[in-house]
């Protein structure tokens, strides 16, 4: 039994949706960001596989620019939600919806 393309982008549907749903129902900011890193990973599997199957490289040439992206949204997101967790002493979403003070 071979797995095929099909296969792939079923998994890729599925976890994309998973983080879309923890990103709709969630509160918590930390939980919300692993969400968006779920469906930036669930679109990076689809193209590998759309990659694969045409037996081309250019799928995986642009996971390698999304992973380096990837790597450098991390740093920059977790610092934001370090620096609201330091001023606002939470990271539950309903507590963050002012901007003032």
């Amino acid at each position: 039994m071979t797995i095929g393309l099909n296969d792939y982008l079923f998994l890729s549907v599925l976890l994309f949706a998973i983080g879309f749903l923890g990103v709709l129902l969630r509160k918590n900011t930390l939980v919300i960001y692993m969400c968006l890193e779920l469906m930036l990973v669930a679109s990076t599997l689809a193209l590998v596989a759309f990659s694969r199957f045409n037996g081309t490289l250019d799928g995986n040439v642009f996971v390698f620019f999304i992973l380096t992206v990837a790597a450098a949204e991390v740093a920059v997101g977790l610092a934001i939600i370090v620096a609201l967790f330091r001023r606002r002493q939470t990271v539950q979403v309903d507590e963050l919806n002012a901007l003032k003070n």
